[in-house]
């Protein structure tokens, strides 16, 4: 198996939700469970039903999130440097159609949260900006068509 690489808080966020689902969750859709039980016949209980789904899609996740800590390769994006784009950057550019001003912190698939500023290692935005420097411009096909960015500042933090 290919490792995957991941940021420490990545990795924290993930192991955090593997200990809730296996703990607090998991317990209280047992208790759902034996409660949906104690109404009678199973075949028409609407509540036992629910509950196992819910079950269902918990151990689900738990196995998912495994997998994922398991392949995960930590890195400590405090103890990187350099002058290009990398894993673990945090890199501010400028659209050079509007003049907008994005940042991003490229991370591992399972961390990244567009809306929160973290984009996927594998992304199309992300795999232009891999061995950049600043100033440089790239170029990243979107579905409203081409879109040109230059880089301002890279940063690892």
């Amino acid at each position: 198996m290919d490792k995957v690489p991941m940021t420490v808080a990545g990795h924290a966020a993930l192991q955090a939700e593997l200990e809730r689902r296996a703990g607090v969750e998991r317990r209280a859709i047992i208790e759902a469970i034996s409660e949906a039980r104690a109404h009678g016949d199973l075949s028409e209980n609407a509540e036992y039903h629910a509950a196992k789904e819910q079950q269902s899609h918990n151990e689900g996740r738990i196995m998912e999130i495994e997998s994922m800590l398991a392949m995960a390769e930590i890195v400590d994006v405090s103890k990187l440097s350099g002058s290009t784009v990398k894993f673990g950057a945090t890199v501010t550019m400028v659209d050079e159609d509007t003049d907008e001003e994005k940042t991003y912190q490229i991370v591992g698939d399972a961390e990244a949260d567009a809306s929160a500023g973290r984009i996927s290692i594998s992304s199309p935005i992300a795999r232009a900006l891999i061995g950049k420097s600043v100033g440089d411009s790239i170029e990243v096909t979107a579905p409203g068509g081409a879109r040109g960015y230059e880089i301002l500042k890279i940063a690892f933090i």
